[in-house]
């Protein structure tokens, strides 16, 4: 099974976002030297959890600090952007690091409906047009004169560098039908809602058409994992995002606790339920029962590849979770 690297930049309790981010240097250096397949950058925006706010130039540092492993981001919100811009920073990128680049995009906004707002400058950010401007963004990074009157008379610069992988992300039947229309890759984010289905992984490989960016469907399905050496450390270190999910819901965003505040965090049974059933979004437990988990969920879905995010309080047992997963599989 190939393995790779989600990171949001989350900024833990005690800790600034300058150190989420050469947190995220790190983690693309181990990830490297273990074998891991890419590594992307996710996109938010007015939070003070996360300090991924510009996965594009993340994305920039982390491919000058690596060597092998391929970096992109999962993904790039394209409302809040032109297509010729996100080509041109997506060639850009490709001419540094031919090879290694992947231009991952999702249709969300990454940020509350003020942040939306001012990344608009005001105005009423369109919604309906995600596909055209995707594919417009697509036949601007290959060179090619895109049927939308605005942009076919310009082109994006630099030409002729190597194409990165394009990706959509997405978590329902449709996106992975567009996708696969498209010749692009499909991420799924099991992390977000926990609905992952055969059908809709399924119905992406049967509308797959090979494209100059994909010759044949890729599919990769991001998981939140917390894992360590026993069971029990593994549920010490993931209570403190079970406790920052249950809040979340509930409409609170606070830093992520450590273990030991969460561990001391008051919990109503209604809380522990909830917690207990969140726990399909939140994978949890010794590196054996996840890799095993992983491969079974593999077996059944039929997907190419496991996109890993975690978010352990202390930067160590981060990296542990990767490496101790790069133990088990790869």
């Amino acid at each position: 099974m190939r393995l790779s690297i989600l990171d949001q930049a989350p900024i833990t309790k005690g800790h600034k976002a300058a150190d989420a981010l050469k947190k995220a240097e790190e983690l693309a250096i181990l990830g490297d030297e273990l074998g891991y397949h890419r590594m992307w950058m996710a996109e938010h925006h007015g939070t003070n959890d996360f300090a991924s706010s510009a996965p594009e130039v993340t994305a920039a540092h982390l491919a000058a600090k690596t060597r092998n492993i391929r970096i992109g981001t999962g993904g790039v919100m394209m409302m809040h952007y032109s297509p010729l811009k996100l080509a041109e920073v997506f060639k850009t990128l490709s001419a540094f690091s031919p090879g290694r680049i992947d231009f991952g995009v999702g249709r969300a906004p990454g940020g509350d409906q003020r942040s939306i707002y001012a990344l608009s400058e005001g105005r009423q950010p369109l919604l309906h047009n995600m596909y055209e401007k995707f594919d417009t963004a697509l036949q601007l990074i290959n060179d090619e004169v895109p049927e939308n009157e605005l942009y076919n008379h310009t082109i994006a610069t630099p030409s002729q560098v190597v194409l990165p992988e394009a990706w959509l992300l997405g978590s329902t039947g449709n996106s992975a039908i567009q996708a696969g229309i498209r010749g692009v890759g499909y991420s799924f984010a099991q992390f977000f809602n926990g609905e992952l289905s055969k059908p809709i992984l399924d119905a992406y490989k049967k509308n797959f058409q090979p494209s100059v960016f994909m010759e044949k469907p890729k599919i990769n399905i991001s998981y939140m994992v917390t894992t360590a050496e026993t069971k029990e450390e593994a549920e010490f270190e993931a209570k403190p995002q079970d406790i920052w999910r249950l809040l979340f819901m509930r409409g609170r965003i606070t830093p992520l606790l450590t273990p030991e505040d969460a561990r001391d965090f008051q919990l109503t049974e209604m809380d522990r339920m909830t917690i207990k059933e969140s726990r399909n979004i939140h994978l949890v437990g010794d590196a054996k029962d996840i890799a095993a988990l992983l491969q079974k969920e593999q077996e059944q879905y039929g997907f190419d590849e496991a996109m890993i995010v975690s978010i352990p309080h202390s930067q160590e047992k981060r990296l542990d979770v990767y490496r101790l997963l790069a133990r088990e599989l790869l």
